[in-house]
């Protein structure tokens, strides 16, 4: 049997050793000549002679022969003389001595025992010497969960790692130094001076433009005034010329009757030279500036004038808060301004930038409002759910926390909701439909309890209205006329009853055809729209209540009834259908079959959107339709507070929706834009 030798050859860059070559990497000792002695093993790795008999004494008589690895998990033979036949790691002793050469370091010893070399604790974070401690680290006996290792290791580690941290510290403050830098250098380069030159330029223009327009004023006027005294002197002159003629050879004269005659003529004429004698014009020309206000109103505007505005926010300390999102519903994100002492800033104009983006990386559109106190609201409306990411910078650099990460619910909750099943002041029983007035007042069919709750439109409550239409608890439909008073339909008596605020009645009529009427609605010149589910068709009266037409016949199981933009008659069964205010049919919105799904209270809101409530086998909802093209836009599916067979709803001015749960016996309030 031959035997083999193990040789070991390793070529090291010196520029990339460092000491883990010199360390064990099972215990991360540094290796010696005495327990941490390297040993080469046949797989060519190197682990201290304190390890290895470590693992061969806890691998057990079955394995006794033989150990793993440590590092490649490699199956070794134990020679016979156990692990310290095992052959030294050559390479690793001349390594050390090699270290020991060329630093000739001190390694940290005991001040009273010389020979022993000081340990760190990591764990502990202490040094000792395994002769003068007692307990955990003395005489060796320290547990498995404390890691040692010789100081000196530890006070490289500690260098290497102040080293890092120095550089860190280092590198930060360079970017730091940078930063202000490029303030400096934006500060230098600022287009303010530009502008302030060119603003005032243009009124250095205006007035320029203003002067040349006083100059030639004064030239035509000076023009006018000399071409006038010019024609004057032109009949001067003439004038001039005809004495001139008729004097001329009077010396030679001896007839007296010819003489005498043109001294005659030169008396008229001397008569009619008065009006010439004076100047027909004059040289009266003078500019004036004080005439009027406007020399001091340019002093006060040129004071006013252009404005330097400067700001001391710091983007690190500026915030942003952003609330609970839904999709489809508008959404506002408040940012608010801080300067370096974390004083909020009073003033805006700060060039707050926005990115807001869909998880896909899609933009979203955003409109940013300048409160001009410090604040800024960043309106948006996510029109599906999911992860949001929202950057917001001011002078080119993050705010506190930003980039801001948030989840857009699919999910749309009440903001607001009131009543419980009951007939107190506080409560409901079936309540199937309301109404809400420009006044202010929320008026609820409370139909259980025979009456009407009126509630303020956040729901505070005021008082109650009975004995209006709505005996026999019957009262199933209710709408609000041109002259703010309720018209209440009841599908047992077949009545149709207007009351006022207060409860009296003004004027009640049926009509001989009605058979289950159960909804009614009024459109803007008074009339009044009666849906009736037993006769499937819709009864039209004037205000004063006189029969004027029905159409329909086809639909099935009305629920509600409403009026569109231009008077067009909503109906819902189903479906939900347009007519005009005539009875003709328009189109449908949906047009599901009968028996898959049933629309309850519907609304048009003005504002070009359609609400109904709808419930199936899914649940129940509040759908939103575009009125114009029919298209479904979302639902409102009340995820925390679940809908319940909800009927009647009506809108209020700002985006709200008021519905009657009449499974739940209240009323709820949800934003739907």
């Amino acid at each position: 049997m031959t035997s083999s030798t193990l040789v070991e050859t390793v070529s090291i860059d010196y520029e990339d050793f460092s000491e883990s070559f010199l360390t064990c990497g099972t215990c991360l000792c540094t290796y010696d000549g005495q327990e941490h002695t390297p040993k080469l093993l046949p797989c060519s790795h190197t682990v201290c002679r304190n390890c290895l008999e470590r693992i061969a004494a806890g691998n057990g008589v079955r394995d006794a022969g033989s150990f793993r690895c440590p590092i490649c998990r490699e199956t070794i033979p134990l020679p016979r003389g156990g692990v310290s036949a095992l052959p030294p790691s050559f390479l690793v002793n001349q390594l050390l001595d090699l270290m020991s050469r060329q630093r000739r370091e001190v390694i940290p010893k005991c001040s009273l025992h010389s020979t022993q070399e000081l340990l760190f604790c990591e764990t502990c974070d202490c040094v000792f010497c395994r002769l003068c401690t007692t307990g955990a680290h003395g005489n060796g006996t320290e547990s498995g969960q404390h890691t040692v290792i010789p100081f000196s290791i530890a006070i490289k580690r500690m260098s290497e790692i102040l080293l890092y941290k120095a550089h860190l510290c280092i590198s930060k403050l360079n970017k730091a130094a940078e930063n202000v830098n490029d303030e400096i250098t934006k500060l230098e380069s600022t287009a303010a001076f530009e502008t302030i030159n060119r603003s005032v330029q243009e009124i250095t223009n205006a007035i320029e433009r203003r002067r040349c327009e006083l100059i030639e004023i004064v030239k035509k006027l000076k023009n006018n005034k000399k071409k006038i005294l010019a024609d004057q002197l032109s009949i001067i002159e003439s004038e001039k010329e005809k004495v001139e003629q008729q004097c001329s050879g009077l010396q030679y004269q001896v007839e007296v009757r010819n003489i005498t005659n043109r001294i005659s003529d030169l008396n008229k004429k001397l008569d009619s030279l008065n009006a010439i004698m004076e100047p027909r014009e004059n040289a009266f020309l003078k500019y004036e500036h004080d005439h009027n206000s406007a020399s001091n109103d340019i002093e006060k505007s040129l004071r006013e004038f252009g404005r330097v505005r400067s700001s001391t926010t710091y983007p690190a300390l500026c915030s942003a808060s952003v609330e609970c999102c839904s999709a489809h519903l508008e959404t506002t994100v408040c940012i608010t301004a801080y300067d370096y002492h974390g004083t909020v800033q009073s003033e805006g104009g700060d060039p707050v930038v926005i990115d807001l983006r869909y998880e896909n990386g899609d933009s979203v559109k955003t409109h940013l409002i300048d409160r001009n106190n410090g604040t800024y609201d960043v309106n948006f409306l996510p029109e599906q759910p999911g992860n949001y990411k929202l950057n917001v910078t001011v002078f080119d650099r993050p705010i506190k926390d930003s980039p801001f990460h948030f989840i857009v619910s699919e999910h749309i909750n009440p903001v607001s909701q009131f009543g419980l099943r009951g007939s107190g002041d506080l409560h409901f029983l079936q309540p199937v439909g309301l109404v809400a007035s420009s006044c202010g007042k929320l008026f609820v069919l409370d139909t259980g309890n025979s009456r009407i709750k009126v509630l303020t439109k956040d729901f505070k409550f005021l008082g109650h209205i009975f004995d209006a239409g709505m005996e026999d608890r019957s009262g199933t439909g209710i709408a609000l006329s041109l002259k703010n008073t309720l018209f209440i339909v009841n599908w047992r008596t077949k009545f149709i009853t207007e009351v006022d605020f207060e409860g009296s009645v003004i004027q009640k009529f049926t009509h001989a055809e009605f058979v289950e009427p159960i909804d009614l609605a009024i459109n803007s010149k008074g009339q009044i729209f009666v849906a009736d589910n037993g006769a499937a068709s819709v009864f039209a009266f004037e205000p004063s209540g006189t029969f004027v037409m029905k159409f329909g016949s086809t639909f099935n199981l009305i629920s509600s009834i409403a009026i569109g933009p231009l008077d067009e008659i909503i109906v819902s069964d189903s479906r939900i259908q347009i007519f005009t205010s005539s009875g003709q049919f328009l189109r449908e919105i949906v047009s599901e079959g009968k028996g898959k799904s049933r629309h309850g209270g519907i609304v048009y809101d003005g504002k070009g959107n359609l609400l109904a409530t709808k419930s199936d086998k899914s649940g129940s909802f509040i759908r939103v339709f575009s009125y114009q093209s029919g298209n479904f836009l979302f639902s409102i599916d009340s995820h925390e507070a679940k809908l319940k067979r909800p009927s009647g709803l009506d809108v209020l001015n700002d985006f709200h929706v008021v519905v009657a749960d009449l499974g739940n016996d209240c009323i709820k309030k949800f934003r739907y834009r």
